[in-house]
C-alpha cells in the first residue's frame, strides 16, 4: 500500500518525519508530494495536511484529512467555517485535539481520531548536555508577526542586554533586520530536525513564547515538547495548554509575567526547574492511539491486491 503525504512545505511538520518512519517500518510505501504533483504519482492513500482539499475523490484512492491546528487570526472562525464547507469529504479525519475538532465543527459520520504532537524517543534517550554554553537562551519555531516576538526580543535590548539569545527558525529576515545592531540577538536556520538537539545543547535555557490567544493557547506546543525531551530548562508564557500540561504531566517551568517584568537573569538562574513525564508522548504511541492505524488496516483488508491509484 502506498501512502502519499500531501503538503505545501509552508509549515513545520515534525509529524511528517514521524509518520514516514512509523509507516515505512510497518510495511507501507510512503512518499511525500505537493498538491500539484499528486496526479502524477501512484497512491492508494492521500494523506492531506489541511489547509484545503477540494479535489474530487477517485475510485480506489482513500483520503485522510489531518487538521494539525485551527485557523489563526484574523477572522479565524470564518476561516474554519470556510474549511468546513469547501473541503471535500475524506474517508478519515485526524485532529490534534478536541479544541481543533470543535473549531472545525464537523458533525458527519466520517470516522475520526485525535493525534496529538509527540516527541522522538531518541531525543529522550540522549545524555543531558553539561558542556559550556554558547548562548544563555534559545527560541525555536515560528517568527511570524502574529507571535509578536519583538516583545520578547526587546528585553534583550534592555534588562537582558548582557545575555545572548539564538532564534532558530526560518523567514526571520524582518526581525533580523530590526535587531541587527544588537550582537547578543542572533538568528540561524532553518536546520534539519535531527540537528535541533545539537542547537538546544548550545543554550542554558529554552523559551516557549506563545501568545495567550486562541488557537495558540489551546494547542500543543511542539517546541515545548522538544525542549522537555532534551531536558533543557523551560521558560514559558502562561496560557491554558501549558498550565494543563504542567498539572497532568509534572515539571516545573519559569512562567513569564504578562509584561515580562520578571524576565531577568537573576530570577531565571535562581529558579528550580523540573522536567515532565513524557513516556506517553512518544510519536509511536501518539500514532497508534489515533485510530488511523486500524483504519488503514481495515481498508487494506477489504481491498485485495490494492490496485487503485494512478500511474
Amino acid at each position: 500500500m502506498t501512502i502519499a503525504f500531501v503538503h505545501t512545505n509552508q509549515a513545520f511538520l515534525p509529524e511528517l518525519n514521524a509518520y514516514l518512519k512509523f509507516f515505512s517500518t510497518s510495511g507501507y510505501h510512503c512518499i511525500t508530494v505537493n498538491p500539484d504533483e499528486l496526479g502524477q504519482v501512484h497512491r492508494n492513500v492521500e494523506w492531506h495536511f489541511m489547509g484545503t482539499d477540494m479535489t474530487k475523490p477517485r475510485e480506489g484512492i482513500y483520503k485522510i484529512h489531518e487538521y494539525v491546528s485551527a485557523s489563526v487570526p484574523p477572522f479565524r472562525r470564518w476561516k474554519d467555517r470556510i474549511k468546513h464547507f469547501i473541503n471535500t469529504q475524506p474517508d478519515f479525519r485526524l485532529f490534534q485535539n478536541e479544541f481543533v475538532r470543535d473549531s472545525l465543527g464537523f458533525d458527519d459520520a466520517i470516522p475520526w481520531g485525535y493525534r496529538d504532537m509527540g516527541v522522538r524517543a531518541d531525543w529522550m534517550e540522549r545524555p543531558v548536555s553539561t558542556g559550556e554554553k554558547e548562548f544563555d537562551f534559545i527560541y525555536t519555531g515560528d517568527c511570524s508577526p502574529i507571535r509578536k516576538l519583538d516583545r520578547l526580543l526587546d528585553r534583550f535590548t534592555g534588562p537582558l542586554s548582557n545575555a545572548k539569545i539564538i532564534i532558530l527558525s526560518r523567514e526571520y529576515s524582518a526581525l533580523q533586520e530590526q535587531y541587527r545592531s544588537h550582537a547578543n540577538i542572533q538568528f540561524a536556520g532553518p536546520v534539519p530536525q535531527d540537528e535541533v538537539p545539537l542547537w538546544l545543547d548550545k543554550a542554558r535555557f529554552a523559551i516557549n513564547y506563545v501568545p495567550d490567544v486562541e488557537p495558540f493557547s489551546r494547542q500543543t506546543s511542539t517546541k515545548f515538547l522538544d525542549y522537555a525531551a532534551c531536558r533543557i530548562p523551560i521558560i514559558t508564557t502562561r496560557y491554558e495548554w501549558v498550565e494543563g500540561f504542567e498539572k497532568d504531566y509534572g515539571g516545573k517551568y519559569f512562567f513569564l509575567d504578562k509584561d515580562l517584568g520578571n524576565f531577568n537573569l537573576a530570577d531565571v538562574q535562581a529558579f528550580s526547574f523540573g522536567f515532565p513525564d513524557l513516556e506517553g508522548w512518544k510519536w509511536e504511541e501518539q500514532i497508534r492511539g489515533s485510530g488511523v492505524v486500524e483504519f488503514l488496516e481495515g481498508i487494506s483488508a477489504e481491498s485485495s491486491g490494492f490496485g487503485g491509484g494512478e500511474q
